[in-house]
């Protein structure tokens, strides 16, 4: 499954966690999703998959969570993608 990333951003909290979103799409699915990342050091994330702005398909968004869940590489670009937008400011 190809994941195309459109955006990303993240954010350091005062207390030292992180907070972070990507939004991307995937080939063949109509509507377009958003992961959002929490960290409270920055090195375990927990996530949360929803659609970013128009809902879609949910039987397609079971099969995206379960690509990001099991496809480290997937996670982890999307994960890149946020980390490294904080980094250029």
């Amino acid at each position: 499954m190809k994941l195309n990333i459109i955006n990303a951003e993240m954010n350091k909290q005062e207390d030292g966690s992180y907070i972070g979103k990507t939004v991307f799409q995937v080939d063949s699915h109509k509507a377009n999703y958003e992961v959002t990342f929490y960290s409270k050091k920055g090195s375990d994330w927990d996530y949360s998959l929803h659609f970013a702005g128009e809902p879609g398909d949910e039987d397609q968004l079971l099969l995206v969570d379960a690509h990001i869940e099991q496809d480290d590489e997937g996670f982890d670009d999307l994960l890149d993608a946020a980390w490294n937008s904080m980094e250029e400011e």
